[in-house]
């Protein structure tokens, strides 16, 4: 959520980064409801002195009719008010919470296909047998299965590919705790709070991704991005312990609402994958510095697997609500010979905090909200594919990249 003093002072730049975000949103009936709510609340806190300052009257005597009327006046015009206010203000929190973070400057205007590539790196490959036919004809993978017991979009993986699943994680979650963040699990689980407290909020309502469980205030976890997010809500976390980096990981579960028109095919799109997340708690000062780091880590992870790829600065059209700005790395596909997602790194600058009460104490004894940023070290069933499009053998056998085989057993193929 956003300052609502911010909003006031910027209303123009708000809406301007809204409509380039593609939220149908409009910060002048905002501005309206909150002028509203604060004339309200003027009135119910004016009401609610003079209902106290009868009440002190009434003590220590037998109070005047006079007194008594009022005081009984006041009590029905109060309940009034505050029936008036509490509407207004659902309206106004309706209203705010609807409003998308703030972009940077530098993130290009458009949508997805306007997003700008500003690195390249590796060899771009070509010829390869697309990753469901290959997995399925070494009995790798089993969609139909899946179907049956979950349905459409889940899936077993089995034997050298799960175990090759292991093997991305051991080595990615080595280099994120050798990097100094703190590997965490993380509840599957969230509030509502945490939920909608996090930003995940789409941009209609047939675009809800999240699956959410009936009669409880519960909902499945998209990414551990979620859970990581709440860990922290309603702290004061000391400057000096800034920044709190995590490595999170969880089964994600998605509906895959908005996908309409993607990749879709075998396991690059399905409704639940494991992934391992990074996560950071930043100075507002620092979160830009911090983002390029997440970043870094992501490259550094894909150039030890010897995977080509590019980065690009996603679009504003393209951007979630929390985040001001986010990278992608895209990896070159020898089977389409294109280029396509495989991993995001955002920064949410305090969006996310300020929804959920993160605040930062300053060493002068000031409090701040301190800026959230996360991103993707290895998305599993994703990064499958790209290994199993990328390490293809002549003999049909699969090369098992150097930096996975120390969690392979030692194994060079499978």
């Amino acid at each position: 959520m956003l300052d609502i003093k911010f909003i006031r002072e910027n209303p123009e730049k708000v809406q301007d980064s809204a409509d380039k975000k593609g939220y149908r949103v409009s910060i002048k009936d905002l501005l309206m409801a909150d002028e509203r709510r604060r004339e309200l609340q003027q009135q119910v806190d004016s009401l609610r002195e003079r209902r106290n300052a009868v009440a002190s009257q009434m003590k220590g005597g037998r109070p005047s009719p006079d007194l008594i009327a009022e005081g009984k006046s006041i009590k029905e015009d109060l309940m009034d008010l505050e029936v008036k206010f509490n509407e207004v203000d659902a309206d106004y929190q309706a209203q705010l919470n609807g409003i998308p973070n703030v972009i940077f400057d530098d993130v290009p205007e458009g949508g997805e296909e306007d997003s700008v590539e500003i690195k390249a790196w590796g060899e771009k490959k070509s010829g390869a047998t697309d990753h469901l036919d290959y997995a399925t004809s070494r009995d790798w993978v089993d969609f139909e299965r899946g179907a049956k017991v979950a349905g459409a979009k889940f899936y077993y993986l089995k034997g050298d590919l799960a175990l090759l699943e292991n093997a991305i994680i051991q080595f990615a979650l080595n280099k994120l705790v050798a990097k100094g963040l703190t590997f965490m699990t993380v509840p599957n689980m969230v509030n509502q709070r945490t939920m909608t407290g996090t930003g995940f909020a789409p941009r209609t309502s047939d675009q809800s991704d999240e699956y959410s469980i009936e009669g409880e205030d519960l909902s499945l976890i998209a990414t551990a991005e979620i859970p990581l997010t709440g860990y922290h809500a309603d702290e004061i976390i000391d400057e000096d312990k800034l920044p709190l980096m995590y490595a999170g990981l969880s089964p994600c579960y998605r509906k895959e609402a908005g996908a309409s028109g993607k990749h879709t095919r075998g396991l690059f799109r399905v409704h639940q994958f494991n992934k391992l997340e990074m996560y950071a708690f930043a100075l507002p000062e620092k979160s830009q510095e911090i983002h390029q780091q997440i970043l870094d880590i992501e490259e550094e992870i894909w150039q030890d697997l010897g995977i080509a790829y590019r980065i690009i600065n996603i679009a504003a059209g393209d951007l979630g609500a929390p985040a001001a700005k986010k990278y992608d790395i895209e990896y070159w596909s020898p089977v389409d010979e294109n280029y396509r997602e495989l991993t995001s790194c955002s920064n949410c600058t305090d969006f996310q905090a300020r929804n959920l009460n993160i605040r930062v104490r300053r060493k002068d004894g000031t409090t701040d909200v301190l800026h959230t940023l996360n991103g993707t070290a290895v998305s599993l069933a994703r990064s499958l594919v790209v290994i199993l499009e990328n390490y293809q053998n002549s003999d049909g056998t699969l090369a098992v990249p150097e930096v996975l085989r120390p969690y392979m057993g030692g194994r060079i193929v499978i």
